[in-house]
């Protein structure tokens, strides 16, 4: 089609669609003609769409109001996907020089056919990670050496396995996959010990906890293996819910309890000895001005501290339950896709539009709020400035390290801000998006790129 054509076909539209009053005033050159008569709405009491939602704002009665949260301690293991099965680590010393000490490149990156969406673990001086096609990669801490790499990629498999994960516990790294298998490998040769197959994939990271490994596939069933043979002890099935995001979390353990969170807004809680219902808490909030508050998925890890389960929906919903009996004890109208983060006497949560909330624990009134996202909104895409579309970066995190509050984003940043005021501290650039919230260990960030790089950050 040549460019007369083009221009042609784009006059044309325009003059079709210059009946709209709202179009017809942006056209250029005077392509919506003359304005006629207008119709004037009669008077009386107008409601905006907007008023039937509740809004985020910060709580005068906390302006200005300092809070509490503890000093940073040493990380000698990050051995599940959220740090421990509780998805909980506080406040860690690492990154403190805040510069790259080394980038290794771990294997596949992410494109149309897979996806990297497994956080980094560590144990015993050793680094696991899993790349893009299923293989994982052992890789020394300090140095980022290779130590030994395993593929797990089916023979006659070529696509459609993206996704998974890795935890390590009791010497043995577990791995989940889109490729309908919990392997378990040994943590020091990387020796495959067994392999159990599911009937669906696995997207998300399983968590180990005592003797069983715990992981949800994509048709919200929860299984729970045995660490040693392999063998499936018990299983939990959710509702199916086929729209959710690319993202997939994974469970969280404390005692005999086990919170796990399913694409269809639930939240549930099963005894992890019988995989026996608990409790279940839908968080779901229907939007009348986003079509996509409808894909209800809890993308984001629930995590437990002090009695409370912390959990976040993608349709907008942050909710701090009692982990006995459910029971909210407050919600916030939040949308997320990572996990939210309680230390000391606040909760930091940053939303999928960008927007860092600091929530006071106990009343879930909000201290401040800032927009990662200022400044970093651009529009792309389009023909003569129709029809672009907005992009604004994804941010995943956060992590308390060495007194600043780490964020990395798909603009290929890791991002230090002031954990007491939200002001910008520091900007690192690792040279592709990243869209796993960073891990630590032994003094240092880790953080995966969509590109299969895994970065140390001391």
């Amino acid at each position: 089609m040549n460019r007369m054509l083009k221009v042609a076909l784009l006059c044309g539209l325009a003059v079709t669609v210059a009946s709209c009053g709202t179009v017809r005033r942006s056209l250029p050159f005077g392509l919506g003609g003359k304005e006629g008569p207008q119709a004037t709405a009669t008077s009386g009491t107008r409601i905006s769409v907007l008023e039937f939602e509740q809004q985020l704002t910060p709580a005068a009665s906390l302006s200005g109001r300092d809070f509490f949260i503890p000093g940073p301690q040493a990380i000698t293991a990050w051995t599940q996907p959220g740090g421990t099965a509780e998805n909980l680590v506080e406040h860690v010393i690492a990154g403190a020089d805040f510069t790259v000490a080394w980038k290794r490149d771990i294997g596949a990156g992410s494109s149309k056919t897979r996806e990297i969406m497994a956080p980094v673990v560590a144990d015993n001086n050793r680094i696991f990670v899993l790349d893009g096609e299923s293989t994982v990669t052992a890789v020394d801490a300090g140095t980022g050496a290779t130590a030994w790499r395993v593929n797990l990629h089916p023979a006659g498999r070529e696509r459609g396995g993206f996704g998974g994960g890795v935890a390590v516990g009791g010497g043995k790294v577990f791995v989940a996959s889109g490729y309908r298998t919990m392997t378990a490998l040994d943590q020091v040769t990387g020796a495959v010990l067994w392999t159990s197959p599911v009937e669906v994939p696995i997207h998300g990271a399983p968590t180990v906890s005592g003797q069983r490994v715990y992981v949800v596939d994509v048709e919200n069933q929860l299984y729970a293996f045995n660490t040693e043979t392999g063998l499936q002890d018990w299983s939990y099935r959710g509702i199916p819910e086929p729209a959710r995001t690319m993202r997939a979390a994974s469970p969280a353990v404390t005692g005999d309890t086990v919170i796990a969170p399913f694409s269809s807004g639930e939240v549930v809680a099963v005894r992890a000895s019988t995989g026996q219902s608990m409790w279940q808490q839908v968080l779901s909030r229907t939007s009348r001005t986003s079509a996509l508050s409808e894909i209800r998925d809890i993308a984001a890890r629930p995590v437990i501290s002090r009695g409370m389960v912390y959990a976040v929906s993608h349709s907008g919903v942050l909710a701090a339950m009692d982990i006995r009996s459910g029971s909210p004890k407050w919600t916030l109208p939040i949308g997320g896709v990572s996990a939210p983060l309680p230390v000391g006497e606040v909760v930091y949560v940053v939303s999928k539009e960008g927007e860092l909330t600091v929530v006071n624990r106990d009343s879930g009134l909000v201290y401040w709020t800032r927009n990662l996202n200022e400044g970093r909104v651009r529009q792309e895409g389009g023909v003569f400035g129709f029809f672009d579309h907005t992009v604004r970066p994804v941010w995943s995190g956060p992590i308390l390290a060495s007194n600043r509050l780490v964020l990395a984003n798909s603009e290929g940043e890791v991002v230090a801000f002031d954990p007491k005021t939200g002001a910008l501290l520091s900007t690192l650039k690792v040279g592709a998006p990243v869209y796993v919230s960073p891990s630590a260990y032994n003094g240092a960030l880790y953080v995966l790129t969509e590109a299969g790089q895994l970065v140390s950050i001391r």
